[in-house]
């Protein structure tokens, strides 16, 4: 099934579902949220399966072209290993950084959701390397936060979490996004603490085990955004998508936004442009959506109303969003890549 929509401002080819649950037992109920690597004509899809009792592994599929399926393994290509993953391993990013692919995927206990790493050198076989998002409480957190000029709203979902998980519950840290390049010499990641997206710059991954990292960093979080929740359809948050591509006239980000309303929380898929060399400057940023839940099939599922970017490739002129349909089938959506670039370089952020 295919749909153009045109009421956002950039022309989307929606080209419909190529993924979903089968009956293996691993993704019966769900697959959603994948990250993705482009090889030549081929796209490697890993993505967030779910099973009856909703636990998530990562599943594998490679596509030739961009939507025509090539193979799909019937068994988890990573799966839940240690007690801070015991109920899932979720929504993969994958980035290649000189001859090494990093995986990041997001780490659940049942209490909190944390970041974890993963590498590889040949897309086959991964190791994981732990932990890498702060180990601090949310408690803790907001005592850091409050030397800060940050709005009200991270305090809110400060309280949000620790109600509904108790007091114990770790800073969410979420979306952690490489970029393919090291940045004035340092690895440079996006990555959402709510309600806003902001950029982590280190030395190396092991600096990312640190308290003493984190506790600086979160100290200078305003220093940190990159982008801020400000138009009608990011009104609840927004947070990291796919990771940032580098175009001829900056970093291309695709993130997911969320509008809060009585009815119904809707995620869609936005973008921005981010200074080469500086990527906390923003050149243009997309003030209506880049594509909304309007079909069946991003309307109705898991959890409805819910589009949410994650993986791309590029064929030709086209750029190819990857993203997850009503959290349980992965969907893909055509743009000119230029068309996009040269509306967010008529759109400045302000």
């Amino acid at each position: 099934m295919k749909s153009t929509i045109q009421k956002e401002d950039v022309g989307v080819e929606k080209l419909g579902v190529i993924l979903k649950a089968t009956e293996n037992p691993f993704e019966k109920r769900a697959v959603l949220n994948p990250g993705c690597w482009q090889e030549k004509d081929h796209v490697h899809i890993f993505y967030r399966a779910a099973d009856e009792h909703y636990k998530s592994t990562i599943g594998y599929a490679k596509m030739k072209g961009p939507i025509s399926q090539a193979e799909r393994k019937n068994i988890p290509v990573i799966d839940r290993d240690y007690d801070y993953e015991k109920k899932g391993v979720e929504d993969p990013r994958i980035t290649k950084i000189g001859k090494t692919y990093y995986m990041t995927y997001v780490a659940y206990n049942g209490k909190s959701a944390i970041t974890a790493l993963a590498e590889s050198s040949d897309l086959k076989k991964f190791k994981k390397r732990g932990i890498i998002s702060p180990l601090l409480t949310y408690e803790y957190a907001a005592s850091l936060f409050k030397e800060e000029m940050l709005k009200d709203r991270y305090f809110m979902f400060q309280s949000y979490y620790q109600d509904i998980a108790g007091k114990d519950v770790l800073l969410w840290f979420k979306d952690f996004l490489l970029f393919p390049k090291k940045i004035n010499g340092k690895f440079a990641a996006l990555a959402r603490i709510l309600p806003d997206i902001q950029l982590v710059c280190f030395k190396n991954f092991d600096e990312l085990k640190s308290r003493a990292f984190w506790k600086n960093y979160l100290k200078n979080l305003y220093k940190n955004v990159v982008l801020e929740n400000k138009y009608w359809f990011e009104s609840r948050n927004i947070g990291g998508g796919c990771p940032p591509i580098y175009t001829k006239e900056g970093w291309l980000v695709i993130f997911h936004t969320v509008e809060d309303l009585n009815s119904a929380r809707i995620y869609r898929a936005s973008a921005a442009l981010l200074d080469k060399k500086n990527p906390l400057k923003v050149i243009g940023r997309l003030n209506r959506p880049l594509f909304s839940p309007e079909e069946d099939w991003e309307k109705e599922g898991w959890i409805g109303n819910v589009v949410f970017p994650t993986g791309t490739a590029i064929f030709g002129e086209h750029l190819y969003v990857y993203y997850g349909a009503s959290d349980n089938k992965i969907a893909v959506a055509k743009i000119n890549m230029e068309e996009l670039l040269e509306k967010l370089k008529n759109t400045p952020e302000k």
